[in-house]
C-alpha cells in the first residue's frame, strides 16, 4: 500500500513543483495569500477534496476534507503559504503549502481501504499573526488525531523544539515643551523607552540561557527641539517553555513600568502580535516520520536541532500530537529569510525534497491510519504530557 502511495505522488512531480514555483514567483504577504490559497485549493478539488474558505473569519484561511465515510482516524497535514516583506518566499512557505497538498493527495487514494479522514488545514501569516494560534484556540483540532508540517532547511533534522514568544508594545505618553527653552515644561516618552532598553539589557544577566529579547524603537519623537511626548518600543520576548516565558515577560513589563515611574511618562502595554506556545513534538509520531523519510531515501537526518525562533505550530502541539520536522533542500549552507534560501526552494534538489517530503508526510499518515498500537502510543505520549494551550 505505501508503494502505491509513493507511485501516486510521484506522478504528481512536476504539478506539485509548478505549484510550488509558482508561489514563490507570486509572493504575498500574511492574511492576502490569496493567489497562493486558490493555487492550493483548487488542485485539491479537483483531486476530490470538499474545500471551505474564510474559517476562523481569515479570507486566506481553507479547511479540506478527504472522508472515506468509514470509521478511522482523522490525520492533518498542515499548510503555509505566506511570504516576507521585500524578500519573498525566503522561507520556503511555498514548499510547506505544496507538501501538506501532495501528502493528503497521495495518502487519499488509498483512504477507501484504510477508513478515516484527511484534513488540510491553509495556515496564514506564520511570520506575524499565525492562523494557527486563532486554530487552536477556536477547536478546529478537537476532532484531529495527529497534525504534521514539513520545513524546507538546508539541513534534514528530527522534528524539535520552539521557544514560546510574546510580542510585547510598551507606549510611553509624556509632555511635549521646547527642548531648549523650557525643558522643565516636558516629560520625555523617550527617555523612558531608553531606559525600558537599560533595564532589559540589566536583566540578560539574571534570566536562563534559553531566553531571548529583542526589540526596536517603532517611535522617538518627532524633532531633537522638541521633547517627545510619545515613543513607542517594541519587543519579542522568547523562552523554551511557556510557564517561564510568562515570569520574564512580567519582570520586562515591570522593567517598562519603573520607567514610566521615573520619567513621569504614562505606559500602555500590549501585544502587537499573537503569541506563540513552544513547540512540543510527539516523539512517537516524530519515529515513524524518520522512518518513512528513510524509506523515501532520506538517510542523512540530523537529530532534533535547539531552536532560538518560535512557530505558531508550538500552540497545535499544545491541543493535539503534532510534529515540525526539516528537510533538506541544499548541498550547502542556507540562511532563513534570505533571497538565496528563496531561490534554493526552486532548483531541482528543492523539487526532489518536495517529492520525498510529501511521501514521507503521506506514509506517516498511513502509519497513523492503519496501525492501533502507534496511534495509541501517540495519545499516551501527548496526554502524559498534557495540554497548556495558550490565553489570549
Amino acid at each position: 500500500m505505501k508503494d502505491l502511495i509513493i507511485k501516486e505522488i510521484q506522478g504528481l512531480g512536476e504539478q506539485l513543483s509548478e505549484i510550488s514555483d509558482y508561489i514563490c514567483s507570486n509572493p504575498e504577504m500574511g492574511n492576502n495569500e490569496f493567489k497562493a490559497m486558490e493555487k492550493l485549493t483548487s488542485f485539491l478539488k479537483v483531486c476530490g477534496f470538499s474545500v471551505e474558505t474564510n474559517i476562523i473569519n481569515k479570507p486566506t484561511a481553507f479547511k479540506a476534507v478527504y472522508d472515506s465515510l468509514k470509521p478511522g482516524p482523522s490525520v492533518s497535514f498542515l499548510c503555509e503559504y505566506d511570504a516576507l516583506p521585500g524578500i519573498g518566499h525566503g522561507c520556503g512557505h511555498n514548499m510547506i503549502g505544496t507538501m501538506g497538498c501532495g501528502a493528503a493527495v497521495g495518502l487519499s487514494k488509498v483512504l477507501d481501504k484504510t477508513g478515516g479522514r484527511l484534513i488540510v488545514l491553509g495556515t496564514p501569516a506564520e511570520e506575524t499573526d499565525g492562523a494557527k494560534v486563532a486554530m487552536a484556540e477556536n477547536g478546529v483540532f478537537s476532532d484531529i488525531d495527529a497534525a504534521m508540517i514539513l520545513h524546507p532547511e538546508d539541513t534534514t533534522y528530527e522534528s524539535g523544539s520552539s521557544l514560546a514568544m510574546d510580542a510585547l508594545q510598551f507606549d510611553f505618553k509624556g509632555k511635549s515643551s521646547h527642548a531648549a527653552a523650557s525643558p522643565h515644561e516636558g516629560i520625555n516618552a523617550l527617555d523612558a523607552v531608553i531606559l525600558t532598553f537599560n533595564g532589559i539589557n540589566a536583566l540578560r544577566q539574571h534570566v536562563t540561557s534559553d531566553v531571548r529579547i529583542h526589540g526596536i524603537v517603532k517611535e522617538g519623537g518627532k524633532a531633537a527641539n522638541i521633547v517627545p511626548d510619545r515613543a513607542i518600543a517594541q519587543f519579542y520576548v522568547r523562552a523554551g517553555k511557556k510557564k517561564y516565558l510568562k515570569k520574564v515577560a512580567e519582570k520586562v513589563k515591570n522593567i517598562a513600568r519603573g520607567a514610566a515611574m521615573m520619567t513621569g511618562a504614562s505606559l500602555e502595554i500590549s501585544n502587537y502580535e499573537i503569541s506563540y506556545d513552544d513547540m512540543n513534538t510527539n516523539q512517537n509520531l516524530s519515529k515513524a516520520f524518520v522512518e518513512n523519510l528513510k524509506q523515501v531515501g532520506v538517510n542523512d537526518i540530523h537529530p532534533q536541532r535547539s531552536s532560538s525562533g518560535s512557530i505558531d505550530m508550538g500552540n497545535v502541539s499544545n491541543v493535539v500530537p503534532a510534529i515540525h520536522p526539516y528537510i533538506s533542500i541544499s548541498d550547502t549552507k542556507l540562511v532563513g529569510h534570505t533571497s538565496e534560501f528563496r531561490d534554493a526552494t526552486m532548483t531541482d534538489k528543492a523539487h526532489d525534497a518536495l517529492i520525498k517530503g510529501s511521501c514521507a508526510l503521506a506514509l506517516t499518515g498511513y502509519d497513523v491510519l492503519t496501525d492501533k498500537e502507534l496511534l495509541k502510543r501517540i495519545k499516551e505520549e501527548f496526554a502524559s504530557i498534557g495540554s497548556t494551550p495558550s490565553t489570549p
